[in-house]
């Protein structure tokens, strides 16, 4: 199957390239970053061996419909998608947080819950809850984007008291993370799905705001089927999730957790084409449309054509 394991490109104006778990990023004239979505896929924090065909496709264009359809609430890093697995787009210098917003008791949330926390990043919440209740109104859960190791919980007041944001600047992006994520939420319920918790990054460049990133992908935001949800609640059972969670749930039944010592299970072609089409059905549910899949037969020099074609329009 033809998918992205890594590009090794060399474009005019090249003058940086990085290399993520998931994503290459090539930097052109220190102006603007072209973003390759490749086939990688990572889980507890591990690259995979094996590619999934169209995975890197499905998030970029999952992450460039949502920033489209929201760009009347902020202005987003986004020049061009010139391919279905590229974005183009401004470099902007990140603020140190990430906005996590949550609008119902999940996940990390509910673990410091669970475990007897009634504050999470000082924000406080009612005695009384059930895992994967609503919250009485979303929540702003920051965190601080680690350079090595994994992000750490912080309150508002201490990113205040650190310097991390400046007040003025802080107020903005809760004020836009409480809109895209009301925005979010409306789209995903017209799809019968709802919109748990997700996580926004912002930075700036010549002095304005803009959202950064990818949005609303099922990489980056936990989804619930909203068909059935309040039955499964009285019922105490878990709820239909629409995320990566599948991969990790295999990865486990294998005895592979990201531990020291642990050995990546051998990824057959039978359980690469699931993911694939597992992936697929993401998209299909959160964009709402049906997916294309490319019939290129060399997806690699596709991309390369593409990109090449709009560096050259770039002011």
């Amino acid at each position: 199957m033809n998918a992205i394991k890594e590009t090794n490109f060399n474009f005019p104006g090249q003058t940086n390239f990085y290399r993520g778990k998931v994503r290459d990023v090539y930097t052109i004239k220190d102006q603007y970053l072209v973003m390759v979505a490749t086939d990688r896929i990572s889980a507890f924090d591990v690259v995979l061996p094996e590619a999934v065909p169209f995975k890197g496709q499905v998030l970029n264009q999952i992450a460039a419909g949502f920033l489209k359809s929201t760009d009347d609430i902020i202005p987003n890093w986004v020049i061009n998608v010139p391919d279905p697995s590229v974005t183009i787009g401004r470099i902007c210098e990140p603020f140190k947080v990430e906005m996590v917003i949550r609008g119902y008791l999940s996940g990390h949330a509910w673990r410091e819950y669970f475990a007897g926390k009634r504050s999470i990043c000082g924000v406080t919440m009612p005695d009384g809850l059930k895992e994967n209740d609503a919250l009485p109104q979303p929540i702003i859960t920051p965190t601080t984007k680690a350079a090595v190791g994994h992000d750490e919980d912080i309150s508002r007041e201490e990113i205040l008291a650190q310097g991390i944001v400046t007040e003025a600047d802080y107020i903005e992006l809760e004020r836009y993370t409480l809109a895209l994520f009301k925005r979010g939420t409306e789209i995903a319920a017209e799809r019968d799905l709802i919109l748990v918790d997700t996580k926004y990054e912002f930075g700036k460049a010549d002095g304005k705001i803009f959202l950064i990133d990818e949005i609303h992908t099922p990489d980056s935001s936990r989804y619930f089927y909203q068909s059935g949800y309040q039955e499964r609640q009285q019922k105490g059972e878990p709820q239909k999730q629409l995320s990566k969670e599948f991969v990790r749930q295999w990865l486990i039944s294998h005895n592979f957790s990201g531990q020291e010592g642990q050995t990546v299970p051998n990824m057959t072609a039978e359980i690469v084409h699931s993911i694939s089409e597992r992936y697929i059905e993401l998209y299909e549910h959160i964009a709402g449309n049906k997916f294309e899949k490319s019939k290129d037969v060399d997806i690699v020099n596709r991309i390369k054509k593409n990109i090449e074609e709009a560096i050259l329009l770039l002011p």
